[in-house]
């Protein structure tokens, strides 16, 4: 911000105040959108959980980890 010779004032305060009403009312640019989720593709994610709660999914055997994605896609009221 340039300043008057002395002052404290900018040398053109109707400038200074567009300027900062410009960056107070600009919508920051948004990213490009989400791709949308395909349905039964996973992801691989690591997890970090309590013991217990793992043994609990796994002491039915194979197919814990679906049971996993089951109960939080229930939590997830989806």
């Amino acid at each position: 911000m340039s300043r008057s010779p002395g002052g404290r004032r900018p040398s053109d305060p109707l400038k200074a105040a567009e300027a900062a009403f410009k960056k107070a009312t600009t919508k920051p640019i948004e990213g490009p959108p989400k791709p949308a989720s395909i349905p039964g593709v996973k992801e691989t994610v690591t997890l970090r959980i309590d013991q217990d709660v793992l043994e609990f999914f796994q002491q039915d055997g194979p197919g814990w980890q679906d049971r996993i994605n089951a109960a939080l896609r229930k939590a997830a009221g989806k």
